[in-house]
């Protein structure tokens, strides 16, 4: 069984449009960790202070078959087309521990889909 990581990086107030549709696509769940970045345009200051927009870094380790279904559906509710809305990429996953409760899952689905 082949996993990939699927990484987005959005703003804290679409996380949950953004797990919500990951799921209908078919991920299983999410991990979300807090944080913050920088674009191109710099970010706004107020009295020389600066003021970065705070996001979420949502985590998606999803069958290989599904990675571009999710990642559609991610694209589309997130907007991404719109400047500073988002970003989601996807990198490989060499080895995975601690699904073996689901791997009895993730296999009837690879069957049923008839990807290997």
């Amino acid at each position: 069984m082949r996993f990939k990581l699927i990484l987005s990086s959005v703003k804290t107030d679409i996380t949950d449009n953004i797990v919500d549709a990951a799921k209908q696509a078919g991920a299983i769940g999410a991990t979300i960790l807090p944080g913050r970045g920088t674009g191109i345009k710099e970010a706004k200051t107020f009295f020389g202070l600066s003021l970065e927009a705070q996001t979420d870094v949502i985590m998606f380790l999803v069958e290989e078959h599904l990675v571009t279904q999710i990642l559609n559906s991610i694209k589309e509710v997130g907007e991404f087309h719109k400047p500073g809305t988002g970003i989601a990429f996807v990198v490989p996953v060499e080895q995975v521990v601690g699904l073996e409760s689901q791997i009895e899952k993730f296999e009837d689905e690879v069957q049923k889909s008839g990807f290997k």
